[in-house]
């Protein structure tokens, strides 16, 4: 089968091969024939070395297809399902899980260092993130494979998969944003244009995009906020809204400890810095111990939207058929799996926010 290959990590494009194998079938799994994935910065992080991934590897944790197989003893599926990819699943049994934080359970990670893929020839390729969907089909544990209505898109289950949840999520249940309160949102791509639907959906009075591109500004406008701003700008806008205290809430969807310190710089005293973007291991934020006491700043960091994810889903699907929300919208660029580069150099220059690839 066909799918994107990243050869080794830091390598600028990836290359469309035809000599794929999706591997690991057996009991318990079932094989998904990928409809459509979206092209997440996360992928791009992996493919840079920022988030750690083994290499080669097939990029792509946001997808949806169809069930084509499916293991002895997977209940509840069965061939023929329309399923979105869930590359976090809980097992339902662990500390975190029964605690209800089951975006914290690790049973996910139990497989992202096992090969997904195998080339001709016997060469072993790993999937980010466990699953790797930029690829014609891909094998998987039964509980990343999560059912969705037949009304749902595959393009917007795509997305739902990953970005969409972890944006809104920030918003509705790490930062739990109050009606009537302010809102910046520090990166306007596809997630924090998510967090500002969430934000809206909460009820948020002011909400502020920042932005250095933009047509992301222009985005996050069409999405919701209020204002959006260049970085350079954001001192007169929390000046002019919040007569410089800082917002309630402020949301860092880069992933840059510098941004995240601007960040905490923009809330005000007693107000909460939800961390959205995933940054890179030896890249250090700095609060001093007498701000932390004195300012009261509530710092959240939200992994995958900061709940459970399947009720996520849901609530996101709920949102989107009452039109609380858009999701048709944020696919700006449709491509093939051989374009996939195009996709890639629009992402990287901020010209696209959420990309979908047919497979």
């Amino acid at each position: 089968m066909r799918a994107a290959l990243q050869q080794e990590i830091g390598q600028d494009k990836l290359e469309v091969v035809d000599d794929m194998e999706a591997v690991g079938f057996g009991p318990g799994r079932v094989r998904i024939r990928i409809r459509a994935t979206g092209l997440c910065h996360s992928d791009l992080s992996a493919m840079s070395g920022v988030l750690p991934q083994p290499a080669p590897f097939v990029p792509g944790h946001e997808g949806a297809g169809d069930i084509v197989e499916v293991g002895e003893g997977v209940e509840n599926l069965k061939v023929g399902d329309r399923v979105l990819v869930c590359w976090l699943p809980a097992c339902g049994a662990c500390a975190a899980c029964r605690r209800g934080q089951s975006h914290l359970c690790l049973a996910g990670f139990v497989n992202a260092g096992t090969p997904n893929f195998r080339r001709t020839g016997g060469a072993d390729v790993f999937g980010f993130a466990g699953t790797g969907t930029f690829a014609e089909e891909v094998v998987v544990a039964a509980p990343c494979a999560v059912p969705i209505p037949d009304d749902v898109p595959y393009e917007i289950a795509a997305l739902i998969g990953c970005g969409v949840t972890t944006g809104i999520g920030a918003a509705l249940n790490t930062a739990r944003v109050e009606p009537g309160s302010s809102v910046a949102v520090i990166g306007c791509g596809g997630v924090g244009i998510s967090a500002i639907q969430g934000a809206r959906a909460a009820g948020a009075a002011e909400i502020v995009g920042i932005d250095p591109v933009e047509g992301r500004r222009d985005a996050a406008l069409r999405f919701g906020a209020t204002d959006a701003v260049a970085p350079e700008d954001l001192a007169e806008v929390k000046a002019r809204l919040t007569g410089g205290e800082g917002f309630d809430y402020v949301f860092e969807v880069v992933g840059r400890a510098a941004t995240a310190r601007t960040a905490y710089e923009t809330t005000r005293r007693g107000g909460t810095l939800c961390v959205v973007g995933a940054g890179a291991m030896d890249d250090f934020l700095q609060v001093n111990m007498f701000e932390l006491f004195f300012d009261e700043k509530r710092i959240l960091p939200s992994l995958y939207g900061g709940g459970d994810v399947r009720r996520s889903y849901d609530r996101v699907i709920r949102l989107w058929r009452a039109g609380r929300i858009d999701l048709e919208g944020l696919i700006t660029h449709r491509v093939r799996l051989e374009e996939i580069n195009e996709a890639i150099h629009q992402m990287r220059t901020g010209e696209a926010l959420r990309t979908c690839i047919t497979v």
